[in-house]
């Protein structure tokens, strides 16, 4: 009997080693793909890695661009600022002379009769500006205020 439990035991022995090399060959396979696995990982580390430094160049030269695009944009607001203040200026300088133009053009008008006359000669509005324009002209340069 003790011989037939040395077999036994010897048995679950070579039993217990075959499972354990069955076990060892396939942890072995696991490594490996890990391995792999850790190979495919760095080099997607190293794409991040460098997408991140484009991303970080790429952003220094958007802020770059944004601060010149600021001063310009400053600089433009100021000038247009500046613009429509000289445009306001003008606008009021053309108003006043407007309304003096009104004024002359009202004293020179002959004045209406008491009595109705015969109807005026139907005339162009362009050619009644021009008639008024030119007597305008006419009595600025008889009283030397022409240029």
């Amino acid at each position: 009997m003790s011989h037939s439990l040395g077999i036994a035991i010897e048995s679950l022995v070579a039993v217990l080693l075959i499972l354990t090399i069955g076990y060892c060959m396939l942890l072995n396979k696991r490594l490996q793909r890990l391995k792999a696995d850790e190979h495919s990982l760095k080099a997607v580390i190293a794409e991040l890695i460098t997408a991140t430094e484009i991303a970080e160049r790429a952003i220094g030269g958007l802020k770059h661009t944004v601060r010149d695009v600021n001063e310009n944009l400053g600089n433009q607001l100021t000038a247009a600022t500046q613009l429509s203040a000289h445009l306001k200026a003008q606008l009021a300088e053309s108003d006043h002379v407007v309304r003096r133009l009104s004024k002359i053009a009202l004293a020179a008008r002959p004045p209406e009769p008491l009595e109705p006359a015969a109807p005026p000669p139907k005339v162009s509005a362009a050619k009644a500006v021009a008639a008024a324009a030119e007597a305008f002209s006419d009595r600025r340069r008889a009283s030397g205020l022409a240029a």
